[in-house]
Order: C-alpha cells, then structure tokens, then sequence
C-alpha cells in the first residue's frame, strides 16, 4: 500500500490520512463487489442450473436451502476481514471498525449457512424411510435455537469488547429467567427426543387426544407445537411437551395390523327369550350357517336327557334357547363374512343386562382400515342383524317413542 502511496506522491498528487483512509476503503469495497460478482453472478448461477438440470437430488435441495449462497457471503466477509488486516494499521480505530463489521457479518452469515446445512439435512432424511417417520423437525429447531443463542453471545461480547466466558459465567444469575423464557422450547426438545427415541409418534399417525379436541392425523412436529389435522379437516395445535406428560391414544398399531377392530353391541328384549319349541326348530334348522350346530346340539341335548331328565319338568331337562341360537347364528354369520378377519379375536357375546335389556355383542376385525370401508362393513353386519332378529322370536328393546304413547292412548280411547 506505501508503493501505491508514492507512486502517487511522484505524480505530484498529495495525499493526507482522510485519502488514504478513502483509498484503502475504495480498494476494499470495489474488491468486495468483484467477488460479489464473481461468486453470485457466474459461479452460483452456474452451479443452478446444472443443479436444476441434474437428477441428483441432494443438489436441487441445496440449492433450494440457499446453502452455497450464504456460504459465498460468508467468503466475501472472511476476504473484507483480510484485507482489512492487510490494509489498515493494527489498532487503528478504522481497523477496529471494519474488522469489527467483518466479524459481525461473517459470524451472522455462519450461523444462516449452518441453519441451511440443517435444512438440507432435514429435507434429506425426509427422503429416507426409516427416518422420515422420525419427528427430527423437533430436534434441528433446538439445534437451531441453541446454536442462535451461541452466536448472540459471541456477537455480544465482540461489541462489548469482553470474552465470551464471562457473559457466559453471567447467565448463571439469569438462569431462571431464562428458564421461564425459553420453557417451551427446553420442554418441547426434550419432549422431541424422547418422542423419537421410544418411537411413540411419527408423522402420519392417527392421534387421538380429547384434552386438545384432536382426533386426525399428524402433520408436523415441531419444537414446541404439533399439528394434528382433525377427519373434519380443522387444524388442532398441540404442545409437544403435552404428548409426554399427558397421555394420547395413537392408532398407528391398528393401522399397521391391517384390521380395525368392531366393538358394538344391541339391545335385546329380555321378555322375548324363551325355549325353542319343535316348530321354531324346524323353521331355523333350515339355515344353511344354523344346521350344523342344531344338529349337533339337538344330539347333545338329547342324550343328557335320555340320562339325565326327571319327568317333562322344563326345570328339569335341557332346551336350547332362542337367544342362545341367536349367538351361535352370529358366530358362524361372522365366520363366514368374506370382510372379517378370521386370525384375529372373533366373538358375539352376552354382557351384563340392565335397564335396556340383554346387550348381545359383537366383537370381531374386519379385514381393512379404511374408514370409509370399515365404516359401511360394520353397517351392513349390523343391517343384517337388525333384519334377522325376529326370525329367532326376539326382540330389539328401545325406549318408548311419541308413536307407541299415541298407538297406546288411541287403544284405550277404543
């Protein structure tokens, strides 16, 4: 720089400290522009199209993260710093101000390019499927989150002119607050870790949570929220600390099972069981599902007799019943539905009656989770149900509707 200076000098040009300040910065800033140019308007732009053009995939998603062009801007700080130092006396106060300046925009630039770093990381793993699953959206904004308070502190104490370790030795006094501020995110990058570490949520699961009205499927995991969007389409915002403090009921297992499973029950009229008499066995051993049981059980029930009975006393011998032949109807009906799964727990059974009546339910899986299947093959069980009842003498208990009082008041005014 002190031969630039003289050769100017021996043109006649006299130069004072002011165009020599000026001189080094005119140098400096036409130097950061043609680097600028260099790297922005040929190199990158270069490397875009190629990246556009090719069917590697980790080059488009850099390029869509910005990851090359940060990086280029960090370069063009790290270059102003060094000529600064090169340029510029050691101590001046205009040395001290640029590389401070420098400094500042080369740590603000390293921090954006490790956030693009992390970006492309998490749009590759997305690509993969053992980690696509995985709720590591979560993890990177803590990663990203502590790394901004690392660099604020650096930045911080570049201004102040004081090391490091002393604001950080400082944030021991302020470690409640910073507790109270930065709560949710402290929870929710714990909550984050253990949600991956013991696989209990991956994306695309259907949650269920009534604390929070949720009931639809995850869409995004994130640092301190969870997104579930509901079956009616509305967006339920969760805490991610909640799903580890509070409970949930994740269906995924029933999903992958491939079976969902049919619990429901009806209501019979307990005054219409009764012993089947010969004619009302006559009529249901005609039921293709129904002849071998009757058979079956008609022998059974005769030769206990034959052993067994004491005069013609019901009390005494053993009859079949109407609703126990309706159990045993629906067993087989059940069996042979071509939407049941038969390798999963299939049953109909009786519960505790009470003021509704005997509850006959079924509990069975069909043979798909889709909703809308799963939905129409449990109706059509259950239509069929309804329709065939009467045909063993029983009947479904309801409460008394408008129509029956007025069928009943009509029948007494006659």
């Amino acid at each position: 720089m002190q031969e630039l200076i003289s050769a100017i000098e021996a043109l006649g040009i006299k130069i004072n400290h002011t165009s020599t300040l000026a001189i080094i910065f005119g140098i400096i800033f036409l130097t950061a522009i043609i680097v600028h140019l260099i790297l922005h308007r040929i190199v990158l732009r270069t490397f875009e199209k190629r990246a556009q053009a090719s069917q590697h995939l980790w080059l488009q998603i850099i390029t869509q993260n910005k990851l090359f062009h940060r990086l280029a801007f960090t370069l063009q700080g790290i270059i102003v710093q060094i000529q600064a130092m090169l340029w510029l006396q050691k101590g001046s106060d205009a040395a001290s101000i640029l590389i401070t300046c420098a400094q500042l925009w080369i740590m603000l630039y390293a921090l954006l390019s490790f956030f693009s770093l992390l970006d492309v990381v998490f749009n590759l793993s997305q690509k993969l499927t053992f980690s696509s699953q995985l709720p590591l959206k979560g993890i990177f904004q803590g990663i990203k989150l502590v790394s901004a308070i690392l660099v604020g502190i650096l930045i911080i104490s570049l201004l102040l002119g004081q090391s490091p370790t002393i604001l950080i030795s400082g944030l021991g006094a302020m470690a409640a607050v910073l507790m109270l501020v930065f709560k949710d995110p402290i929870l929710g990058l714990v909550a984050g870790i253990q949600l991956s570490a013991n696989d209990m949520l991956r994306l695309g699961d259907w949650l269920e949570m009534p604390k929070y009205g949720a009931d639809g499927a995850v869409t995004d995991i994130g640092l301190t929220t969870v997104k579930v969007r509901n079956w009616d389409n509305t967006i339920t915002t969760i805490p991610t600390w909640s799903l580890v403090s509070d409970s949930f009921k994740n269906w995924s297992g029933m999903s992958a099972s491939g079976g969902r499973r049919i619990k429901r029950s009806i209501n019979l009229d307990t005054t219409s069981i009764h012993f089947l008499d010969a004619e009302e066995q006559q009529k249901l051993i005609q039921a293709r599902l129904l002849k071998p049981y009757m058979d079956s059980r008609h022998e059974e029930i005769n030769q206990w007799n034959a052993q067994h009975g004491l005069g013609e006393s019901v009390l005494n011998l053993r009859k079949m019943t109407n609703v126990g032949t309706f159990r045993a109807y629906l067993n087989e009906y059940l069996r042979n539905h071509p939407r049941i799964r038969k390798d999963m727990t299939l049953m109909v059974r009786q519960l505790a009656p009470d003021n509704n009546g005997l509850p006959i339910e079924i509990y069975a899986f069909t043979n798909t989770v889709v909703w809308a299947e799963y939905e129409s093959i449990q109706a059509d069980i259950f239509d069929h149900i309804f329709a065939v009842v009467d045909e063993f003498g029983l009947r479904i208990h309801q409460s008394p509707t408008g129509n029956d009082i007025r069928a009943l008041a009509g029948s007494m005014v006659r």
